[in-house]
């Protein structure tokens, strides 16, 4: 029988963002390392009603940090850069799907085209 490891929080921060909230945890590898886990937590609700839990988890180790932080900080900017920082909400959102669409035929070819040989790896 294998004997299942405990995990002992080291250090944890959480940010709560809405429906959702982000857990950034610190762990001890078995040799005595740490690493860490971005956990995604999005709170939704069953057909009773009852709170439910979707969880997605990353496990980020310190060789990977400078990069991981580098690519972060890349992307962030990217966007405030496009989009600046005010904050498009889902109800702006909501109030134009909600306005009738004309009339589609549906049809099983629609599709976008995208060509991956222009995304070359870096």
């Amino acid at each position: 029988m294998t004997e299942k490891r405990e995990i002992k929080d080291i250090f944890s921060k959480k940010v709560k963002a809405g429906r959702r909230t982000y857990f950034f945890d610190v762990r001890e590898t078995k040799a005595s390392d740490y690493y860490m886990t971005l956990t995604e937590s999005v709170r939704d609700f069953n057909e009773d009603g009852a709170p439910t839990y979707r969880k997605h988890k990353i496990y980020l180790y310190k060789e990977d940090f400078a990069s991981f932080k580098d690519a972060f900080e890349e992307v962030s900017n990217y966007i405030i850069a496009e989009k600046g920082e005010e904050i498009i909400s889902d109800k702006k959102f909501k109030k134009r799907e909600e306005k009738p669409a004309e009339k589609k035929e549906e049809s099983s070819t629609d599709f976008t085209e995208v060509n991956f040989d222009d995304l070359g790896e870096d």
